[in-house]
């Protein structure tokens, strides 16, 4: 979790780059991000067989590469017009999007706890985006909206690991995703990159696939709750990331609002542990 948390940093880096400095549109970072990572994911079907990719869930997978997709197009235009450490401790929202769906969407039971450590968590997010200051605006909401769509992915991965393979699993995302941002692609009027983009492209090409495997392997090896405070260790990643590639350091009001959802992020996984 720690290693996926290392790669995503970078790739974070490299999509904004791509988008900033080089110029590419998001809808083209996007196709290219994933068509290259499921080129060089195409070795763990060589490495593991055919037979990895047999599914009985195809319904499922769909629904996740569908969120995915949408997170996708939403996160990557949001990286071109948020800074990188605003973006991620709003992503960081996506667990309490978790919670809210386990309520509402499978009927499991959210008591007070669950409900007072969502709050708080959103509470932080309002302090990082301040709605009411004149600085303020909707770009803002990308991020949380990227982490409401890969809260769905992530209930469909952690339920998928109990069934099929790390590597089908992760396979099965980019096989599926390319096609899908394609047609996002073409249908905003298919722009090249540019060629000071191409370099970035390739880094975030491999470190998505990297990642996304790192990741399902760490969802396939430990209990979601356990694993959260790994996660978590994706906002110091990327600030310092941001910070030595762009020079871009977090304001004093982004603080005490990261401080906030970290924290009821931690809270809420201790009682998920005790509870279990």
């Amino acid at each position: 979790m720690v290693a996926a948390g290392l790669a995503f940093a970078g790739l974070n880096v490299a999509v904004q780059w791509a988008t900033v400095v080089a110029g590419a549109s998001s809808p083209a970072v996007a196709f290219w991000q994933y068509c290259i990572a499921l080129v060089l994911g195409a070795p763990l079907v060589w490495r593991g067989g055919v037979h990895i990719l047999h599914t009985r869930h195809v319904g499922l997978h769909l629904v996740r590469v569908l969120l995915a997709a949408a997170g996708v197009q939403v996160w990557v235009y949001g990286l071109s017009v948020v800074p990188i450490w605003q973006a991620i401790a709003l992503a960081m929202t996506s667990p309490f999007f978790v919670v809210a769906g386990a309520g509402l969407l499978l009927r499991e039971r959210v008591d007070a706890t669950r409900i007072a450590a969502t709050v708080a968590g959103f509470a932080g997010a309002m302090v990082i985006i301040a709605p009411w200051s004149e600085a303020f605006t909707r770009h803002a909401l990308l991020p949380i909206l990227a982490a409401a769509c890969w809260a769905g992915t992530s209930l469909i991965t952690k339920y998928l690991t109990r069934l099929e393979p790390t590597a089908g699993i992760t396979v099965y995302l980019l096989l599926l995703l390319t096609p899908v941002n394609a047609l996002v692609w073409v249908g905003s009027g298919f722009d090249l990159p540019t060629s000071a983009a191409w370099g970035a492209l390739l880094a975030a090409g491999a470190l998505t696939a990297l990642a996304q495997y790192l990741l399902t392997w760490a969802y396939a090896s430990a209990d979601a709750a356990y694993l959260q405070p790994f996660d978590d260790l994706k906002l110091p990643f990327n600030i310092l990331a941001g910070w030595v590639v762009f020079g871009a350091a977090p304001t004093l009001g982004f603080w005490p609002g990261a401080a906030l959802i970290v924290a009821a992020s931690f809270y809420l996984m201790r009682r998920e542990q005790l509870r279990s």
